[in-house]
């Protein structure tokens, strides 16, 4: 069966995710037993998934099905306009000759690829066809051409019987100047667990809206001319705008959205980053009238979500939207999807931990969430402070609460309620003024109860502490 991208993209969309799951790491080389490990399934369980994905591919072979995913992301395929990076991953070279850790190697190299291309929102090259290339990354430049690749990612793995040192760089596939290294070194204890966590830190500091990645992309799309950028170029800007949590900041965030999506409306993860842009200026009285801000953020959601339902940040906004309009069930469902989807995405975990802290699930699964991803993402911007802020405060620890706070965004008006919320609850009377006064001048337009409305603050506990800490402070 011979697939173009878009074919590709409809093919794989009739996967499940647990299907998709299987199919990656069965195209990525890994034998039934090592996808049941890595899956927590059995074997069996996995040649069931195999014969179901096989016949909804209409595929017969390995290389059948290896195919669909050469090249291929887990977003669908976008307009040339749009068109985002490549990525490839080159298999990490393994210094020791044992096999146990060329094995290590191919694992881990396997796991970053298909990681990357779930989380990154970027076209990653499949493992299995940079393992076949055989090439170098010294002269990987005709491959890399003929492969459409921008950047690449290489790597060396020495270990012993105490240590396991790799070595990460990331490259640009023009001209091979490198953009950023990074090595790790660390203890071994559970191989298993340590492969995990090379991964995750890996993909962390690579992907995301603070990522390397991102960095540069941003860099070079402020160098372009504005009559030249591409939809992906208008995605990272937005992007470092909206991560700002300032009205100006979240106003341009959703100007460069919507110009993007413009230019290629099939892009869903920036479906995704709109609708997240929304519930913004929902909560924080960023627009002009709540329920249409809602309404944009509910249409978004469910836009990106047609376009890739393995969207974790799409789902965590269709959660959060859905307790706006009363569906505590529905919420509740979107977030477990969220999480099965994002579980190592240091960027979904805070907005996650946030849901669990103030609007449905339990509340004592948000602080791991949340010190979960400060663990996965060395460069935590400020944002995940004003979150983890906000869980302090709805567990009682009011002081800590005060530290993250300090540590974020000063522009956000959701950011100086909770600094409010925390001095008052503590008796600090004149440092609880201070921030309701400057909340009161700098932002008219917010509330309380407009944040409670638009975020929305659902769980009990913590809609009653924000309230009574409201009185206290005596905040608008």
């Amino acid at each position: 069966m011979t697939f173009d991208v878009a074919s590709k993209a409809q093919a794989l969309d009739a996967l499940s995710g647990r299907e998709r799951a299987v199919a990656e790491k069965f195209a990525a080389g890994m034998t039934y037993r090592e996808i049941g490990n890595a899956l927590f399934i059995a074997p069996t369980t996995v040649r069931t998934h195999l014969a179901a994905i096989y016949e909804k591919l209409g595929v017969r072979t390995k290389i059948g099905l290896a195919a669909c995913f050469a090249g291929a992301s887990s977003a669908p395929a976008r307009s040339l306009s749009g068109a985002p990076p490549v990525l490839a991953i080159f298999p990490i070279e393994c210094l020791n000759s044992e096999e146990r850790w060329r094995r290590f190697a191919d694992g881990l190299s396997s796991d970053i690829t298909i990681d990357l291309a779930r989380y990154a929102g970027l076209p990653v090259i499949a493992f299995h066809t940079m393992k076949s290339l055989g090439s170098k990354p010294a002269d990987f430049a005709a491959d890399g051409k003929a492969l459409g690749v921008t950047y690449f990612v290489s790597g060396q793995l020495r270990a012993d019987d105490q240590r396991i040192r790799l070595t990460i760089e990331l490259a640009d596939a023009g001209n091979g100047v490198s953009l950023w290294s990074e090595r790790y070194d660390r203890p071994i204890e559970d191989i298993f667990a340590l492969q995990d966590s090379l991964t995750e830190n890996v993909i962390n500091v690579l992907a995301g809206s603070f990522g390397t990645l991102a960095t540069v992309g941003r860099n070079a799309a402020r160098r372009k001319p504005p009559a030249s950028l591409r939809a992906y170029d208008f995605y990272l800007l937005a992007v470092e705008q909206h991560t700002t949590f300032s009205r100006a900041g979240n106003a341009e965030a959703i100007r460069l959205f919507s110009r993007a999506l413009e230019l290629d409306p099939t892009f869903a993860n920036c479906w995704a980053e709109l609708a997240y842009a929304y519930s913004v200026e929902a909560c924080n009285g960023f627009g002009d009238d709540l329920l249409t801000s809602i309404e944009n953020w509910r249409i978004t959601a469910e836009n990106a979500l047609r376009l890739d339902p393995t969207d974790s940040c799409a789902h965590a906004c269709l959660g959060n939207v859905r307790a706006c309009l009363g569906d505590l069930e529905g919420a509740e469902r979107a977030h477990r999807r969220a999480l099965e989807y994002g579980s190592h995405h240091a960027g979904i975990l805070p907005l996650l931990a946030g849901s669990k802290a103030l609007v449905a699930g339990d509340p004592a699964e948000a602080i791991p969430l949340i010190e979960r991803a400060m663990r996965l993402n060395p460069l935590a911007p400020p944002w995940y402070f004003g979150m983890q802020g906000r869980i302090l405060f709805a567990a009682g620890r009011h002081r800590e609460a005060v530290a993250a706070l300090r540590r974020s965004s000063p522009e956000s008006p959701d950011v100086l309620m909770f600094l409010a919320l925390s001095h008052a609850a503590m008796g600090e009377t004149a440092e609880a003024a201070r921030a309701a006064a400057r909340l009161r001048a700098e932002f008219p337009g917010f509330s309380v109860e407009r944040f409670i409305a638009g975020y929305p603050v659902t769980n009990r506990d913590a809609l009653l502490a924000i309230r009574h800490a409201a009185e206290l402070a005596n905040l608008p």
